[in-house]
């Protein structure tokens, strides 16, 4: 597809609500587990605005925080018809065709927290040279991607293993290197530990840093700026990345290397709960 024939690309992205969103890691995430979905989704939402054959992104959720918060990012948002997540699918894609006809459509899992624009840009490249096509997660069962080009019927088939069902269907896999965060979705702790290696969006990672770890996964070091420092005390707070701020008091600036701290600078912290218990400059790693 010539670049003067395709304006950009409409995505459709489902949104659950969120009472129901992340069962998988209701354990992991505890209070913070409708914070963790609405978090995770805005990152994905906010990398694929970043991407530049985007156009536009259509999320379609039932729920009104979801609504309002991917709202502010930047999507444009449609109820969801409550009939499943493939015709939730199909609604978004009617209207993103109705919004322009022109344009490719493809639908986006909506839980991609370390999706990183210039992957999912070269996932679109790849796409667009295709009438149909999809990526497969990266457990290769399920999809996190599927788009068609314009005028083509928008058929997903999303739900287990339905890498099997497009292939059977007749759409072309995209076989990409280079695009782990486009294939990362997460619905375990284990896979969240994967797109924690590859680098968390801003608001996932500013809640995560409040989940407590389970099974022994390491989830993430957690970078903040620091808001204020007492020598005194040796207490303060830091600034999270979300703009959360969390104090932090003299045990877990002691349990560190450091000797000051000063406004401004950026820090690697550990948390037990919602407790800092471990401060250190970035540059420094956390103890393992």
């Amino acid at each position: 597809m010539h670049a003067a024939d395709n304006p950009g690309w409409s995505l459709v992205v489902p949104v659950k609500t969120l009472v129901i969103a992340k069962s998988r890691l209701a354990e992991l995430a505890g209070p913070h587990r409708a914070a963790f979905a609405v978090a995770v989704a805005g990152d994905t939402v906010a990398a694929a605005l970043a991407c530049p054959s985007v156009a536009r992104v259509v999320v379609v959720t039932g729920d009104e925080i979801a609504a309002e918060t991917l709202g502010r990012i930047g999507a444009l948002v449609v109820d969801d018809p409550q009939a499943g997540l493939n015709a939730a699918l199909r609604h978004g894609a009617a209207h993103a065709v109705r919004l322009d006809a022109r344009c490719p459509v493809a639908a986006l899992q909506a839980d991609l927290p370390a999706l990183r624009a210039s992957e999912l840009e070269r996932v679109l490249s790849a796409a667009g040279e295709a009438e149909e096509s999809f990526l497969p997660d990266a457990a290769e069962i399920g999809t996190t991607f599927y788009g068609v080009r314009r005028g083509v019927p928008f058929r997903p088939r999303f739900g287990g293993s339905s890498r099997e069902r497009h292939l059977a269907g007749g759409a072309k896999e995209l076989v990409l290197d280079g695009v782990a965060s486009v294939r990362r979705d997460v619905d375990t702790p284990a896979d969240l530990a994967d797109a924690v290696a590859l680098g968390l969006g801003p608001r996932t990672r500013g809640v995560v840093a409040r989940m407590r770890p389970v099974a022994g996964v390491t989830l993430i070091d957690v970078q903040a700026t620091v808001r204020s420092f007492d020598p005194a005390t040796r207490s303060g707070s830091v600034f999270l990345d979300d703009g959360t701020e969390i104090p932090f008091d003299a045990p877990a600036f002691d349990a560190g290397p450091l000797r000051l701290l000063r406004s401004g600078q950026r820090v690697n912290i550990a948390m037990e709960g919602d407790k800092i218990v471990y401060v250190t400059l970035s540059t420094f790693p956390l103890p393992d």
